[in-house]
Parts: structure tokens; C-alpha cells; sequence
């Protein structure tokens, strides 16, 4: 057997990293009229997704959980950057240019005080400050911290954020599909010649670093995410690290996985059969593709993310409410592995041109194993377009 190919090199053809001003600037256009809808003054972002969104500042640093990061986005204006002195170089390279700093860690005074009267400026008294407070978000600073800048503003008032958020950000720019398009593509290629090199024997530790080292070859920037299972009829977890378990004739390997490139996911799995495959696992993974076929006739503008989740639920024989174990059977796809809406029965979200989406129905296979199948979508005027290659209708069997 082979190693994974190397042969495509570096990112041939790859899109152009990073976004034109003009790209900010229709964002920042976006949230400021949801934010006068709304009766806000400021938006407040300390988290990593929203700050990049808005201001383009990327860095791998969000992992390091030391110091804070704040942006302001006011009313008018464009956003002000009030963040430690170790990404000034970085955020001037963005198109911030009000950008105040101090030196982080500070066991006193991290920042709070800057932020205060940064908050000051751009709110008036008995002011509204959005800030995304729902589900899916979190608050990236010491919460003794928060308490304290509420404490220093007076009058101004914090307010949840979360739908103005959601909304600018749900609808992906040209630009922005460009990118998920190409993580999705070489994620692909990289599934496509895994039957080329894999086979029973393999420890799942092993498969899992040279499918890496192999969707590394083809061009994107990272692999964060990926985890799969194997067994006889399907995996008994489909969130799990390797184990080192080697697998064997008969079983049922699924990789799942989430590559990046310029700071944009894909988000999808494959199934493969090794050596042989029960009739069960067969029909599984046919009723689940179908399953994926219901979803893409249903994807199209007007639908809401309700009508995706029952369409596949129908499809597989379950009940059109029933979420069963896993919860949803997808859900947005973007600057994170995971975003906002969830096809859910419950999310009556509606489909909207420039959405991306995953389609990710499960079901059981035998009692204590199943399958999750996952492609991903863009929202289209006139329906939807797979971003990812669509796996075969049957399932593929690795000798």
C-alpha cells in the first residue's frame, strides 16, 4: 500500500488570503444598521470569531487564555481595537486604526480601565452596549473583570447581542465561500485516496496522521478537527480521539473531519468498509445518502432550517420532530467548525442566498453502533451547490 499522495504541493490555485477593505467595510455597514434597528450604540466583542470577523486580525494566540482582547464596534465609525501591547504590530495590519493598548498581563488593571474609557467615548450615557450573551457564545474575559467595567460606566447598559451577531455573520460574502470551498475540495481529494493506502492492520492513530499530513500536502493550513471511530457495523462514538485500536476485516471506519484554510472550515466525514461489509451497514449508509439527497432538494431560499432537519428525518424513517441522541442533523459553517443555525425541528431559521450549511444525518445501525453521513452546502437564488465532492451512493469497501 501506498503513502498519501504528495504530489499537488503547496496551494496551487489556492483563493487569495485575507479580505479588501471593502469587505470590512460592508460588514461593518451590515452590523451598524442592525444595531440603529436595534437601539444600540456599540457592539462589544471579546471573543475570537466576532473581532476577526470585523476587524480581520487573525492569530493563532486566541489559544493562549492569558491576556483579554476587546473591540468596540460603535454607531458610527469604524471599530476600535483596545488590546495588549503584544498584537499592536499585528492589529495595524488590519484596516483598525484606532488601536490602544497596555502591557498584558496585568494582575491590577488588564485593561479594564482602557476599555472603560474607550466604551465611554462611544456610548452616551444611559447608552446600550450589545454584546452577543445566547447560546454558542461566551465571555472571553475574567468575569470579576466584566463586573468591574459595568461598575465604571454609569448609566450604560449591557444588552444580548446575539441575533444582530448571528445575522450579519450567517450570510457568507463571495470571498468568504471561496475559502470554505477550497478547505472542502482538499478534503475531498485527501478522502478520495485514502482507499489507496488503508487497510486492515492500520492503528487509527496511524490513520489519522497521515490523512493530516496528507490534507497538509493538498493546501489547507491546519486539520483542528478530527476525530471517527471504527467497528463492526459502524462506531459506537462519532466525537472520539484515536485509541490506537488497529482496524479490522469487517469493519466500519468514519473519519470526520475539520480542515482550515485562512481561518474558514470545512466540516464533513466519510465511511469506508474495511475488506468486507454487512448487509446492515450497506443499507445504513444507502438510506443515509438518500437522506442527504431529501436535504438537497429541500435547500433552497424560503425553506427554513426546520424543513431541512425533517426532510432527512423523513427520509431515514424517523419521527420529523425526534432529534434523537446527536441533537441536529446539521448546522452553519464558517469561520468556526460549528456556527449558528442548527437544522433542529425547533430552528425555524430561513434559508437565505450566501448561507453555508452542513447536512448530517445519523442514524443506528445495530443497537450501540451507528453512521453519520455529512456533505456541505452553500445556499444558492435558486437552490443549493455541494461545496464538498458527494461521496458515492454506496458504500466504498477498502481491501
Amino acid at each position: 500500500m501506498s503513502e498519501p499522495s504528495s504530489a499537488s504541493g503547496p496551494a496551487s490555485g489556492a483563493p487569495k488570503r485575507g479580505f479588501p477593505v471593502s469587505e470590512f467595510e460592508t460588514r461593518l455597514d451590515r452590523l451598524q444598521s442592525l444595531m440603529e434597528r436595534d437601539g444600540l450604540h456599540a457592539l462589544f466583542f471579546t471573543t475570537e470569531e466576532p473581532i476577526r470577523y470585523i476587524t480581520g486580525f487573525q492569530t493563532p494566540f486566541f489559544q493562549s487564555p492569558t491576556r483579554p482582547w476587546f473591540v468596540i464596534v460603535p454607531g458610527t465609525g469604524k471599530p476600535i481595537a483596545v488590546i495588549p501591547e503584544i498584537g499592536a504590530a499585528l492589529m495595524a495590519a488590519t484596516w483598525v486604526d484606532d488601536i490602544r493598548t497596555w502591557a498584558s498581563p496585568d494582575p491590577v488593571d488588564d485593561g479594564v480601565s482602557l476599555l472603560a474609557d474607550a466604551l465611554a467615548g462611544a456610548v452616551p450615557d444611559q447608552g446600550r452596549i450589545g454584546m452577543p450573551m445566547g447560546a454558542e457564545t461566551s465571555l472571553r474575559m475574567p468575569f470579576q473583570d466584566f463586573e468591574r467595567l459595568r461598575e465604571g460606566l454609569g448609566g450604560r447598559r449591557f444588552q444580548d447581542a446575539t441575533a444582530i451577531v448571528n445575522t450579519a455573520r450567517r450570510k457568507k460574502s463571495t470571498l468568504e465561500i471561496e475559502k470554505i470551498a477550497w478547505a472542502c475540495g482538499r478534503a475531498s481529494d485527501a478522502f478520495a485516496a485514502l482507499p489507496n493506502w488503508i487497510g486492515a492492520g492500520f492503528a487509527d492513530t496511524e490513520i489519522m496522521r497521515r490523512f493530516r499530513i496528507d490534507c497538509l500536502n493538498r493546501g489547507v493550513d491546519a486539520v483542528p478537527y478530527l476525530v471517527g471511530g471504527a467497528g463492526p457495523d459502524g462506531t459506537a462514538d462519532v466525537i472520539a480521539p484515536p485509541t490506537g485500536r488497529e482496524i479490522r476485516s469487517g469493519d466500519i471506519l468514519m473519519l470526520d473531519t475539520g480542515c482550515v484554510y485562512d481561518g474558514y472550515f470545512c466540516d464533513f466525514d466519510r465511511n469506508f468498509a474495511v475488506g468486507t461489509a454487512s448487509d446492515a451497514a450497506r443499507r445504513a449508509y444507502r438510506t443515509l445518502h438518500q437522506a442527504v439527497d431529501a436535504g438537497l432538494a429541500v435547500a433552497r431560499p424560503g425553506a427554513t432550517c426546520a424543513d431541512l432537519f425533517r426532510a432527512m428525518q423523513n427520509c431515514i424513517g424517523a419521527s420529523p420532530d425526534s432529534v434523537g441522541d446527536v441533537g441536529r442533523v446539521g448546522h452553519g459553517l464558517g469561520m468556526q467548525l460549528t456556527e449558528p443555525p442548527s437544522l433542529t425541528p425547533f430552528d425555524e431559521t430561513p434559508l437565505a442566498e450566501g448561507m453555508v450549511l452542513t447536512l448530517e444525518p445519523s442514524m443506528s445501525v445495530v443497537p450501540g453502533r451507528i453512521m453519520v453521513h455529512e456533505e456541505n452546502i452553500v445556499i444558492q437564488e435558486d437552490g443549493c451547490t455541494l461545496l464538498t465532492t458527494r461521496a458515492p451512493p454506496d458504500l466504498p469497501v477498502v481491501t
